[in-house]
């Protein structure tokens, strides 16, 4: 199996260090973020890697070359012209995915999922899309249906909503940042461009099965603020 780390972010939110670094390199107990994720991949047999960049590109592109992608076989897919979100990223990198379903991360995700239980079940089910979920508290939810599935997105925040699938009582679920992909998602995407990859879901959910795996109990960091790598460096040493 393949995978992509999305790496492209502006990282607005994780000033001050985004305003000379990619996000990704974020140091979590001395190893970076994009380093712990790529071999994180490696425990499960995953290492052809494509690596989406944006800001501060060079930087990602240079600590690849010197450590040589700490053992895997990384493919850059350069977004140094304009950063094309999650779904026009994925999108820019179809031609590598042909071969059979693959994973899509994000780079401030650290987590100790089973990424074998979680590509057995995408196996078995069959569906176009699979994601990891939990029951953590969030600020926005995927919304599912009694069987696991995708039916929605809400905002708990604003109390926005996108409804695919009207559902009685939709279940809630906090996104960990992590797809499984079966590579027709490509065909179906009709997008250019900059977009989103959670508006696509959204849009084909109607006709198409996006199931949730959830993984509650697993250590998941959301590193997408600075306060956050403390707690990392405490579950992740």
């Amino acid at each position: 199996m393949k995978a992509m780390i999305l790496a492209a972010g502006l990282g607005t939110r994780f000033k001050p260090w985004t305003d000379h670094h990619p996000k990704a390199l974020c140091p979590v107990n001395g190893k970076s973020l994009l380093e712990r994720n790529i071999l994180y991949l490696q425990k499960f047999g995953i290492s052809d890697v494509v690596v989406n960049v944006h800001h501060f590109a060079k930087q990602i592109i240079e600590i690849l070359r010197v450590n040589k992608g700490w053992g895997s076989k990384i493919t850059i897919s350069d977004e140094s012209g304009e950063v094309l979100e999650t779904g026009g990223g994925l999108k820019k990198a179809a031609v590598h995915f042909d071969s059979g379903p693959f994973v899509l991360m994000n780079a401030d995700i650290l987590t100790n999922m089973d990424l074998n239980a979680m590509f057995a079940f995408h196996k078995e089910r069959k569906p176009l899309v699979t994601l990891a979920v939990t029951n953590r508290k969030s600020s926005r939810y995927f919304l599912f249906d009694s069987s696991g599935r995708l039916s929605g997105w809400r905002n708990a925040k604003t109390g926005e909503e996108k409804i695919s699938i009207p559902v009685a009582e939709a279940q809630e679920k906090a996104f960990s940042g992590i797809h499984i992909i079966s590579p027709e998602l490509f065909r179906l995407i009709q997008k250019d461009g900059k977009f989103s990859i959670v508006d696509i879901y959204l849009a084909l959910a109607v006709s198409h099965i996006m199931l949730a795996f959830d993984h509650s109990g697993s250590r998941l960091v959301d590193v997408g603020k600075p306060e956050a790598v403390a707690e990392a460096e405490r579950l992740f040493p």
